[in-house]
């Protein structure tokens, strides 16, 4: 996949969350929310406060999803990233 997004914007991997809780409880597929975490994949020329590979928190139904490969990503712009996770 040879994706560059263009303006403010960078492209999202979404990063799964657990599917079960701290005490050993499953959580079925249809009480999952989409995961809000996720890892930038690629980053547009005008970024620069972020990086590949950055692990990010962003809105819930912030950006536009995209496939590729069988993958889904989210185009998201900068100002929709709350922050990196250290």
């Amino acid at each position: 996949m040879n994706f560059q997004p263009l303006g403010n914007r960078v492209l999202v991997k979404r990063v799964e969350e657990a599917t079960t809780t701290m005490s050993g409880i499953i959580i079925p597929d249809n009480a999952k929310e989409k995961p809000s975490r996720g890892e930038v994949v690629a980053v547009s020329k005008e970024v620069e406060i972020l990086t590949k590979g950055d692990q990010v928190l962003f809105g819930k139904y912030a950006g536009n999803e995209v496939s590729f490969d069988d993958t889904v990503y989210i185009v998201l712009d900068v100002d929709d990233v709350f922050g990196i996770i250290n």
